[in-house]
């Protein structure tokens, strides 16, 4: 399979040089194409050490070698969502509130986006700013108004992610089919998108009942019931496991986040609430922890396909390997 045949390949080159008196293992790479087209981040690549692996057959009677498994994010890598759902449901809002004078185009859209880093709230008020704000709304209500914006655009989205106008990406399914057939174990990770659960689920459903019987959907269910997310989450500790051994992993998994909430506001020289980055960088932690699991592989054996800057990030701190798909 071309995708697993590239992961080899990336981890190949992160491995170490062979021993000159060693003979070389033998790789077999394919030379199609990835169907996604995907760009390794520049800052991860340069700090990322996965596990080296090797694609020869292991000695006869010895233990077989690690297989390699696949985790997808949903929002940026199933469906573009940056591109075919967020510019469209902010229109739907604005045609709701009877807002006639506000129509996103995508010039304005992706300037918005860059103005604002992202920050929807933000985009609101700079668009506004620009062309004026409704003029029978008082200074003191723009905030209110702006977050009536922001729940009126969720219920668009809900809607269009379950329409065909959000289509799956291209050769998305012939991915997912390639990766099946050569047994490659893959997991879908719906929990931790920008805007829900349910919005990452109804795209998952795209991929059709016959393929998603076959791939493990990781939602908050599936998190809280992995080994880590009882450890760690305290979502119902097994009673037969160590008490010293979950204060220890209690313990690293709060140091964990703190680091990673520094690196984020270093990353976006933001000055952010330490306490609310680490929250968000442990969901995510959780999730590709408790997809690992499901896959039944460790974490440096998992491949993680992102689509978004903090998965990118947390699979880093984990030593996840990591492959980002450009949106555009």
């Amino acid at each position: 399979m071309a995708a697993a045949a590239a992961a080899r390949c990336l981890l190949l080159r992160a491995s170490p040089p062979t021993d000159p008196g060693k003979a070389p293992s033998s790789v077999h790479a394919s030379s199609a194409p990835l169907p996604l087209r995907a760009a390794a981040s520049p800052s991860s690549a340069r700090r990322l050490r996965p596990m080296p692996l090797r694609c020869s057959s292991p000695p006869s009677g010895g233990p077989a070698e690690p297989g390699l498994a696949v985790l997808l994010e949903v929002e940026g890598v199933l469906a573009d969502v940056y591109r075919f759902g967020y510019r469209q449901a902010f229109n739907v809002a604005f045609q709701n509130l009877g807002l006639d004078c506000a129509n996103w185009t995508e010039p304005i859209y992706a300037d918005l986006v860059r103005k604002s880093s992202g920050d929807e709230e933000r985009m609101l008020v700079l668009f506004f700013d620009r062309i004026g704000w409704p003029t029978s709304l008082p200074t003191s209500e723009k905030g209110s108004f702006t977050k009536s914006v922001l729940r009126e655009k969720l219920k668009a989205l809900e809607k269009l992610s379950a329409s065909d106008d959000l289509p799956l990406r291209p050769g998305v399914e012939k991915f997912i089919d390639d990766a099946l057939s050569e047994g490659v174990p893959l997991a879908i990770l719906a929990t931790y998108g920008r805007n829900g659960e349910k919005i990452s689920r109804s795209i998952v459903e795209k991929l059709g009942p016959e393929r998603t019987s076959k791939i493990n959907i990781v939602g908050k269910e599936e998190v809280e019931r992995s080994l880590y997310g009882q450890l760690v989450l305290g979502e119902g500790v097994a009673s037969s496991l160590d008490e010293q051994l979950t204060k220890e992993v209690q313990k690293a998994a709060s140091a964990e986040k703190q680091r990673i909430a520094e690196e984020v506001a270093s990353l976006l020289k933001l000055s952010i609430d330490i306490n609310t980055a680490s929250k968000s960088s442990e969901k995510i932690i959780a999730t590709l922890r408790a997809g690992a699991e499901y896959v039944g592989c460790d974490v440096q054996n998992c491949i993680l396909v992102a689509g978004s800057q903090p998965s990118v990030i947390a699979a880093e701190r984990i030593g996840m390997p990591c492959i980002v798909v450009r949106s555009r």
